[in-house]
């Protein structure tokens, strides 16, 4: 991976290609992300940069973060996120990444939180289809079968059932980028990606071509 960078998602909108084509769009904020450590493979084991994101007051950051900014003479900030890069030899601490290493057309990934739906039924969690909405003595219209056939007393691991639904990590891959707003630093992804609005996504090249 050699382009990643931080942002919040801010909503969706849409946005007229040359042609005339609609293009349903998701409008992420990437601030500067500012480059707090690196990683190398002879140290670490691996490359890799580490960057903040999101202002934050230092008396709502732990001891061990506080280390972190403090060696690196960098403004504490909320979210401390590690990147792997093939290369870390063009980069330094105290460094700007900005949303302008991306231009249009670029095929991307987007990973974030999904919206947490909290406790659910099966039908809304898995999109089983309810019992017969008739008028007789059937009054378990949502309820589910935890049967496994005569003479099985058990119920098998992986049975899909009723229980916390969404507010998982997320990955979306292969979206495209359809504009870069490097003065406002917002970036136009193609389609949907996961999580709520000012929910904070990671932008990074694509690890899979279509």
């Amino acid at each position: 991976m050699n382009k990643a960078i931080l942002g919040k998602k801010l909503g969706m909108t849409q946005v007229f290609a040359t042609n005339g084509l609609v293009i349903p769009v998701t409008v992420v904020e990437a601030t500067p992300n500012k480059i707090v450590q690196i990683k190398s493979e002879d140290k670490d084991g691996y490359n890799a940069i580490v960057v903040a994101y999101g202002s934050v007051r230092k008396n709502l950051v732990n001891k061990p973060k506080l280390g972190v900014f403090e060696k690196a003479n960098v403004e504490p900030a909320r979210i401390l996120r590690e990147f792997r890069i093939d290369d870390v030899s063009n980069f330094k601490i105290g460094q700007e990444i900005k949303c302008d290493q991306f231009v249009e057309g670029d095929k991307v990934d987007v990973i974030g939180t999904s919206k947490g739906h909290g406790f659910t039924g099966l039908i809304k969690r898995w999109g089983m289809h309810h019992q017969d909405n008739t008028h007789g003595g059937n009054k378990i219209h949502r309820h589910q079968s935890l049967g496994s056939g005569p003479g099985i007393a058990k119920v098998f691991k992986g049975k899909r059932m009723a229980g916390r639904y969404g507010g998982t990590r997320t990955t979306v891959l292969n979206l495209e980028v359809v504009r870069v707003d490097s003065e406002r630093n917002l970036i136009l992804v193609k389609g949907a990606i996961p999580g709520p609005r000012n929910g904070v996504v990671m932008v990074r090249n694509a690890v899979k071509t279509q």
